[in-house]
C-alpha cells in the first residue's frame, strides 16, 4: 500500500464515519432519555433516503400514507387515553398535531411528486415525514410502554424494526435507488480528492454535533433531555414532562436518521433493507461509547468507518465480521470493569 492509497482509504472511511457518528449520537441520545435500544434507527436512514431519491425522480412515496395513517393511530390513542377527561383544546391540539399536520405534508407531497421539485424540497419534505414518522412511533409503540422493563422496551423495538422493513418493501420495492447530489463539485488538494457531497457529509455532521452541544447545554428542553438521561423519576418529581422529553428525543433521533440517508443516497445505491446495516456500524460506536458518552461515541464511530475502509482493502469479504469484532474486547473490558447496576424502577 502507497500513501496515495492509504491517505483515500482514511478519507473514505472519515467520510462513513461521520455518518455512523450521528447515529450512534442517535442511538444514545433515545437510550439514555427513554432506555430504548433504539433499533428501528436503520429505518429512518432508509427512509429519508429512498423518500428523497423517490421524490427527485418524480415518484409518491408511501412514506407520507404512513406518516398520516401512524398520525391517526396517534389521534386515537390520545382520544383512548384522555376519555375521562376530554376537553377542546387538548382535542384540538391532538387533532392538528396527528391528523391535520401529515395530512397537509401529503397534499404537499402528492403535488411537488409529480413537478420532479428541485433538492431542497424534496429534502426539506422526506425530513418531515420521517420526523412524524418517529414521533408517531414512539405515541403509538413505546410511550404506553415507558414504565416497563429495558427488556421489554427492546422486543418493541425489534417488532417494529420488522415492521418497518416490511412496509419499506413494500413502498419502495426490492430495487435499489440512488438520489441527486446535495452539492455537486469537486476539487483536489494534493493526493486527495474532494467531491462535494463528502464535504457536505462533514459539514452536515459538524454541524449537527455543534447543534446538539448548543441545544443540550444551553436551552431549556436540552436541559430537560439531561435531567431525564439522569434519572427520570427525580426529572418526572422535579416537574419535568418525561413523555415529551421521549418525544423529542425520538423526533432529533428520526431527523439525524433521515438526514444521514439522504447524505448516503447520492454516494451508493440503497435497497430497503440497507438501513439495518447502517445502523448496527452506529451501535457499535454507542456500545463503544457505553450507551452514554456522546463524544467516546463520535470517537468510536471514526474508528469503525477507517477499520471498516481498511478490511474492504485487505478482507473485503470479511469486514463486516472484522468491524463487529471491535465489539468483543470492549464488552469484554467493561463486563470486568463495571460493577453490576439494578436496572432503575420508577
Amino acid at each position: 500500500m502507497n500513501t496515495t492509497i492509504m491517505l483515500f482509504l482514511v478519507q473514505d472511511g472519515i467520510t462513513n464515519g461521520a455518518i455512523y457518528a450521528l447515529l450512534g449520537l442517535a442511538l444514545v441520545l433515545v437510550f439514555a432519555v427513554t432506555r430504548v435500544i433504539l433499533i428501528p434507527q436503520g429505518e429512518f436512514v432508509t427512509y429519508g433516503a429512498l423518500t428523497y431519491a423517490s421524490l427527485a425522480a418524480g415518484q409518491m412515496p408511501g412514506t407520507a400514507k404512513l406518516a398520516l395513517a401512524l398520525g391517526v393511530g396517534a389521534f386515537a390513542f390520545d382520544l383512548f387515553e384522555g376519555r375521562k377527561a376530554l376537553h377542546g383544546r387538548l382535542v384540538g391540539r391532538s387533532l392538528i398535531t396527528n391528523v391535520v399536520l401529515p395530512a397537509i405534508v401529503l397534499a404537499l407531497t402528492v403535488y411537488f411528486a409529480a413537478q420532479k421539485p428541485p433538492v431542497a424540497i424534496c429534502i426539506a419534505l422526506s425530513l418531515v415525514i420521517v420526523a412524524m414518522i418517529g414521533l408517531y412511533l414512539y405515541r403509538i409503540a413505546f410511550q404506553p410502554l415507558a414504565h416497563t422493563s429495558v427488556l421489554v422496551l427492546l422486543i418493541a423495538s425489534v417488532g417494529v424494526h420488522l415492521a418497518l422493513q416490511g412496509l419499506g418493501l413494500l413502498f419502495f420495492g426490492a430495487e435499489g435507488q440512488r438520489g441527486p447530489a446535495v452539492l455537486s463539485g469537486a476539487f483536489t488538494a494534493g493526493a486527495m480528492r474532494f467531491t462535494g457531497q463528502s464535504l457536505t457529509v462533514y459539514g452536515i455532521t459538524i454541524a449537527f454535533i455543534v447543534g446538539l452541544w448548543l441545544f443540550f447545554g444551553l436551552t431549556l428542553y436540552g436541559k430537560a433531555l439531561r435531567a431525564t438521561a439522569v434519572n427520570r423519576l427525580g426529572a418526572r418529581l422535579a416537574g419535568i414532562r418525561t413523555t415529551l422529553s421521549g418525544q423529542i428525543a425520538f423526533l432529533l433521533a428520526s431527523v439525524i436518521g433521515a438526514l444521514s440517508g439522504i447524505m448516503i443516497v447520492p454516494i451508493t445505491t440503497l435497497y430497503y433493507d440497507s438501513g439495518f446495516l447502517i445502523g448496527l456500524k452506529g451501535f457499535v460506536a454507542a456500545i463503544i461509547g457505553g450507551l452514554v458518552s456522546y463524544p467516546l461515541t463520535a470517537v468510536a464511530a471514526l474508528v469503525v468507518g477507517i477499520v471498516e475502509a481498511f478490511s474492504s482493502f485487505y478482507a473485503s469479504n470479511y469486514k463486516e465480521v472484522i468491524v463487529f469484532m471491535l465489539l468483543i474486547p470492549v464488552l469484554l473490558l467493561r463486563s470486568l470493569a463495571a460493577p453490576a447496576v439494578e436496572e432503575e424502577k420508577d
